[in-house]
């Protein structure tokens, strides 16, 4: 994910443990997951962890902080190889290819660029197919079994800092959040044809993702607008567009500080929730106003997650990392009043994320560590820890079975629980 806004990539960590002959696959098919909440079901925490994870093979996978994703014992990447933003499909269980499909596309430039040239946005898979963002405006959708081009869209347009929104896809619709610093929109597209079924259009385009909720009775798409500008100073607009033809249900605002770093918003029954530097912590309920839908802030609160970084909800609590020093530190904030209740005293990496596990929670930083903790509203309470990398992970992480697979700069390993 400041200055730098480049990538809101976050990260997010699903966790089975099983053994590795029994182990049966949980798809982890697009940002934070399934229900892109960063929860996964049916961890049990084992009685004593390992030492050690067990690396059972490392491959390149191109440049990049796009997140994996898992789908059918298929591991889906999208990173940068050359002059190509290149799509691979490879076997779960080996690392090896199963497809390998590339275009040519100019990469993300400094300041917004160097080591994260490559793209940001997270695929989705879903019906068969994979659709991708690039980093300047490409979207395209692919077999999922072959790779090949089902259609794409060249729309040409990134923010500032180029795009890390992920795409949504629900009921046959891929949803984007697309534009530039002048203009932006939420569209959504035929999932079978590419064919527009309806669009929003508002501010300008976001770096953080949408995400799907139900709100008094309504299947609705809330998403962050930017507003129209740069800097710390710049407006941001939590909106909520009807998921049947992308109407204005609903939109408020956020004030300054959102804009650049908007991260994912979280989602506690019809309350939402979000976090981002400079603006704090903020929660709103959904309710009816006349006869349409609103948003009533319930309260706000100045600490917040640090640069990109989305908190996880956790039996009533948000646990992420929040700014400290020069890198960041694992925090929890109550959920219904916003106050603080502990924060780490370990400076962590800049980038990071934090994954609900059930009985644990797990979080991945870019400094190359992964740490097991305990959900604790009282303080923090380290189970274990582990180096799982060799340069910095701006990407998530999926965890299946005893299976963890890491994405640093410009490799994918998998790690054995054993």
């Amino acid at each position: 994910m400041k200055t730098a806004t480049w990538m809101i990539s976050v990260l997010g960590l699903g966790l089975l443990l099983l053994g590795d002959r029994t182990a049966t696959a949980q798809d982890w098919p697009q940002w934070r997951g399934p229900n892109r909440d960063n929860k996964v079901t049916g961890f049990s925490d084992p009685k004593v962890w390992p030492k050690e994870l067990t690396k059972k093979w490392k491959v390149p996978v191109g440049q990049g902080d796009s997140s994996p994703v898992l789908v059918d014992d298929r591991v889906y990447v999208f990173g940068r190889e050359g002059e190509e933003e290149v799509v691979a499909c490879l076997d779960a269980s080996n690392g090896k290819p199963v497809w390998k499909k590339g275009y040519p596309a100019q990469e993300a430039t400094k300041p917004a660029g160097g080591i994260h040239a490559g793209p940001r946005s997270t695929p989705a898979v879903a019906d068969g197919k994979i659709v991708t963002l690039g980093v300047r405006g490409m979207l395209r959708c692919l077999n999922a079994k072959t790779g090949d081009v089902v259609w794409q869209k060249n729309t040409k347009k990134h923010p500032q800092f180029f795009t890390s929104s992920s795409p949504l896809i629900v009921d046959g619709k891929c949803i984007v959040c697309m534009g530039d610093d002048k203009a932006g929109m939420i569209v959504a597209f035929d999932l079978a044809d590419g064919s527009e079924k309806w669009k929003w259009e508002g501010g300008s385009a976001p770096y953080g993702s949408p995400i799907l909720a139900t709100a008094s009775g309504t299947r609705q798409i809330i998403a962050p607008v930017a507003g129209v500008g740069k800097g710390k100073g710049t407006p941001c607009t939590l909106v909520g567009v009807a998921l049947a033809d992308g109407k204005l249900l609903w939109q408020t605002d956020l004030g300054t500080g959102y804009g650049d770093t908007m991260p994912t918003p979280i989602l506690d029954g019809e309350t939402i929730l979000v976090s981002a530097p400079d603006a704090g912590t903020m929660a709103f309920r959904i309710d009816k106003k006349g006869d349409g839908l609103g948003a009533s802030r319930l309260w706000k609160k100045s600490d917040s997650a640090h640069k990109y970084n989305t908190p996880v909800l956790q039996g009533g609590a948000l646990y992420g990392l929040t700014a400290k020093g020069k890198g960041s530190a694992l925090f929890c904030i109550d959920a219904k009043s916003g106050e603080t209740l502990w924060t780490d005293k370990s400076v962590r990496g800049q980038c990071g994320n934090v994954q609900s596990a059930g009985s644990v929670l797990i979080a991945l930083t870019s400094d190359m560590n992964l740490v097991v903790f305990r959900p604790d509203t009282k303080s923090f309470t380290e189970v274990a820890h582990y180096k799982v990398c060799d340069s910095q992970p701006w990407a998530a992480p999926i965890v299946t079975g005893n299976r963890i697979y890491v994405k640093d700069q410009d490799s994918l390993t998998l790690w054995t629980i054993e």
